[in-house]
């Protein structure tokens, strides 16, 4: 590689708010926030503790947490219902929606390659 190609190339990857992949990427670094859009991709409408039970090794707070972000990154929509107790239902926007295919074939690719990487694997 070249110096000018070395040199667009970091123009390119070095700035999260720049650079596609790096932006996208660092919303889903969590391990939580791919599992959660599948659990929601599932159902029109789920509540916190159908999400909870769906992935049992989530906490709480983290949960929570991860919830709020993809909302805030408009994958998420939080309806309230004027109710006592108050119930909380979340699902995919249509963005959302958008990316579940994408992670569908990440998720086939898994599958189908995971025998692969665990013979590969140093151990």
């Amino acid at each position: 590689m070249n110096s000018l190609q070395l040199q667009e190339n970091l123009k390119k990857y070095t700035r999260i708010e720049e650079c596609p992949i790096r932006n996208v990427l660092s919303r889903f670094s969590s391990k939580w926030a791919m599992l959660i859009l599948c659990v929601l991709s599932e159902n029109e409408a789920t509540r916190f503790n159908i999400i909870s039970k769906a992935i049992p090794d989530i906490s709480p707070k983290v949960l929570t947490e991860t919830l709020k972000a993809l909302e805030a990154d408009g994958l998420v929509k939080r309806k309230l219902y004027a109710e006592i107790p108050p119930r909380v239902e979340y699902s995919l926007t249509e963005v959302g929606q958008s990316l579940i295919p994408i992670l569908n074939n990440l998720i086939k690719w898994a599958l189908d390659n995971s025998a692969y990487m665990s013979k590969h694997r140093k151990k």
